[in-house]
């Protein structure tokens, strides 16, 4: 859901395109090529975003790490999440915050997997909040992460 989310206030604010956002799972469940479940697809369709079932897969950050040494900027759900990802040697030198640490707090923002629409609809808006306070502050880090890499391409 935050990707699709961040995408579309990306969109809003005329620089979709500038900024690539990648999605990708770290938990034992975590496999490429899963679709969205039909209850977050439900509540993204109330904040207008009609996301069908292919068009976004899930990756297995595990499986494919280069992808965190690719990052400006890399964000988790949890707390949990943040420091699997920290002890990939691909994530070295890389900012990596949870999203509500992002957005100026603390704490997990937990998965609704198999809770039903309510919590899924809670944990929507709880991303959407965090992204709202932060999207100044992702939009300032991914700046200047453009500007190094034009300074310095190697």
């Amino acid at each position: 859901m935050a990707h699709v989310l961040l995408e579309k206030m990306l969109q809003e604010r005329a620089v979709n395109g500038a900024v690539k956002v990648c999605s990708a799972g770290v938990g034992n469940v975590a496999r490429d090529g899963m679709i969205p479940s039909l209850d977050a697809r439900i509540v993204l369709r109330e904040d207008g975003i009609h996301l069908a079932e292919d068009t976004i897969t899930s990756t297995d950050l595990r499986r494919h790490r280069h992808l965190v040494r690719e990052a400006d900027l890399i964000l988790t759900m949890t707390e949990s999440q943040r420091a699997t990802v920290a002890s990939f040697q691909e994530a070295d030198g890389r900012p990596l915050f949870t999203l509500r640490e992002f957005a100026g707090g603390s704490g997990d923002i937990e998965d609704p997997v198999q809770q039903g629409e309510a919590k899924y609809r809670a944990c929507r808006d709880e991303i959407h909040a965090c992204l709202e306070r932060s999207l100044d502050r992702l939009l300032a880090v991914l700046e200047g992460a453009s500007r190094r890499s034009i300074n310095d391409p190697g």
